[in-house]
């Protein structure tokens, strides 16, 4: 499987409980953290909710 970097650059602050969820199940906590992870359609669909607060490059 291809690796990506998700790095979250927006805060979680005023986020649905349901966007924060996903953030924090993608490892992501604060503002700048970064994670890697393999791609799989799971990720790709929590990205998905969240893509207006990440950056996401692939390796």
């Amino acid at each position: 499987m291809a690796k990506i970097k998700i790095i979250q650059t927006k805060s979680n602050i005023g986020l649905s409980p349901n966007q924060r969820a996903n953030l924090r199940a993608l490892g992501l906590r604060k503002r700048g953290s970064e994670v890697e992870k393999d791609n799989s359609p799971q990720i790709e669909g929590m990205i998905k909710k969240v893509q207006h607060l990440i950056n996401i490059d692939k390796l």
